[in-house]
């Protein structure tokens, strides 16, 4: 099985993996291919503007890795091996577009568990995934 893991360096990305760790059909060695994804916000145009194509991907690349490493290193603890990867863009809609493309099985990711008036006003990531991604998602509160 194809499993996305849609981290965020939040506490709830480690509650995500605790839960995986405690469910061994779904941390079995060998069983699954893990991709770990995050994705960061676009920085705004004028700050873009006011940096180099370089400073701007050095940023995005730092921020990026210290989301992706810790997930790296827990999954490892289990002899899991997980390709991480990093993109740019509205974190949702990302999410959604990178789980249709990769054909993947299922999304997993943490939920920070905002009621509706939240969900109104702040958006979801995880309502957006739902919204734009015909592949089944596990959500973790």
């Amino acid at each position: 099985m194809k499993i996305l893991l849609a981290v965020d360096g939040s506490p709830f990305t480690k509650k995500m993996l605790a839960y995986l760790s405690a469910h061994e059909e779904l941390v079995a060695v060998g069983r699954h291919d893990y991709t770990a994804l995050t994705v960061q916000a676009a920085l705004p145009p004028r700050a873009r503007a006011a940096l180099s194509k370089d400073m701007v991907d050095e940023y995005y690349a730092e921020e990026s890795a210290k989301v992706l490493e810790p997930v790296s290193k827990f999954l490892a603890q289990s002899g899991i091996t997980v390709n991480a990867r990093a993109e740019v863009g509205p974190a949702g809609e990302t999410i959604a577009k990178i789980a249709e493309e990769g054909k993947f099985d299922l999304i997993i990711m943490g939920t920070h568990g905002h009621g509706s008036l939240g969900k109104l006003v702040m958006g979801s990531v995880s309502t957006q995934v739902l919204a734009n991604c015909s592949v089944p998602v596990m959500l973790i509160r």
